[in-house]
């Protein structure tokens, strides 16, 4: 419903105006407007009205287009790479893909976008890919939201996929609305499992909700390709093959691609002396009970004896002790080593969240009803500048 004023029939005799208990009403020059944003359809000016220039009335509803699901088929997984190196989150894409595929007796496809990347889609093909569609050229080299958006939905448009997953990476977030838009369909965020409704063939894409309280299942009912984004280290990645089986095949670039609205200028890169968060195998986390900026150097040089990476808690972030690239939990990094220890860290849900899954989880909190430990193998309680310098002093001997 929505609720106008006819200005033909409005005399300006303002009497509508007190009528609205929301303030809605406001007089423009000598005719009366509604304010939109305040309106709630109660009707109180319209029974007010002694002209009748107040109506009421059905919005006119777009007719929904009717896709052809059946014409769609095929499990797609966008390939991301990075200064011409495939990410480790393609080839967990494509272990789930493959899955899916099987389940759906349907192709997996991977989308490849850059320069100079046709032996980086040779080795795709390695990892299960029965058809990888590259499209080389200058202009995807570095990534942009346009190109990539243009290129993804291009492809998309041209064969049809069923299924497409992306990583739910910085550039995975940052480009794939795009896609879902242009291609008017659906899609599910931050992903930690898929299966195939058994009945209709659907894609059942389960994600945490309610900052990781409960997990929900979202299903692309009427729409195409279901696409989904995946977070990094919750997918078992693919084995490598033997022998390859699959196709390459090679697309021109789309002339609407070539219209960038934004100028790449540099790429800076973090300096950090630990190992890449994301890939690590060995993770200490820092939080606000380190309780000042300069005790990270204690994370620091106990990551540095592991052979491990720096991570924090989204506190510690918030109050710019360290940078973001280094945020474990919801907003931040989902991780997967074979140990984390937790420093200082509370054990807050949105930080679980991003953590839980690792193998051994070692909590140090000097608060012993401190909710990390209801998820740690092991805690210890106590000062972090006793028990981290003597962890030091151990692993470094």
């Amino acid at each position: 419903m929505i609720i106008y004023v006819d200005q033909e029939q409005c005399t300006g005799c303002q009497i509508c105006l007190p009528s609205c208990p929301f303030g809605a009403i406001e007089l423009q020059g000598d005719k009366a407007f509604i304010i939109e944003e305040k309106c709630t359809l109660c009707g109180a000016c319209v029974d007010a009205c002694p002209m009748q220039a107040i109506v009421r009335t059905k919005e006119t509803i777009v007719e929904q287009k009717i896709i052809d699901i059946a014409s769609y088929r095929g499990v797609w997984i966008f390939a991301e790479q990075r200064l011409g190196k495939i990410q480790n989150v393609t080839f967990e894409l494509l272990g789930a893909g493959r899955i899916l595929a099987n389940e759906r007796k349907q192709e997996l496809c991977a989308v490849l976008l850059g320069h100079n990347i046709r032996e980086q889609a040779k080795e795709l093909l390695f990892y299960g890919a029965d058809k990888v569609y590259v499209i080389d050229d200058p202009i995807l080299e570095n990534f942009q939201d346009d190109p990539y958006s243009e290129c993804v939905q291009h492809l998309v448009r041209a064969y049809k996929p069923e299924i497409l997953l992306c990583g739910a990476t910085n550039i995975g977030r940052s480009f794939i609305p795009q896609v879902a838009v242009k291609l008017e369909t659906g899609l599910t965020a931050d992903c930690t499992g898929f299966a195939i409704d058994s009945e209709k063939g659907n894609l059942l894409q389960t994600r945490p909700a309610f900052g990781g309280n409960i997990f929900a299942t979202i299903a692309t009912m009427r729409h195409r390709p279901q696409m989904a984004t995946v977070r990094h280290k919750v997918m078992k990645p693919a084995e490598r093959l033997a022998a390859p089986h699959g196709e390459i095949i090679e697309v021109s670039i789309p002339e609407k691609a070539k219209q960038v609205r934004t100028r790449f200028i540099q790429r800076v890169e973090e300096l950090e002396e630990t190992v890449n968060l994301a890939e690590a195998d060995i993770i200490v986390s820092g939080g606000r009970g380190l309780g000042d900026p300069k005790n990270f150097d204690f994370i620091r040089a106990l990551a540095k004896a592991l052979g491990g990476a720096v991570g924090s808690s989204r506190a510690a972030v918030d109050a710019g002790w360290i940078s973001y690239s280094h945020q474990v939990g919801q907003t931040g990094k989902t991780v997967c080593p074979k140990l984390y220890i937790a420093v200082g860290i509370s054990g807050a849900v949105q930080h679980l969240v991003g953590m839980r899954s690792s193998d051994t989880i070692v909590a140090i909190n000097k608060d012993p009803e401190a909710p990390i430990f209801k998820v740690a193998t092991y805690g210890i309680v106590g000062d972090f500048k006793e028990i981290v310098p003597a962890m030091i002093k151990h692993f470094s001997s």
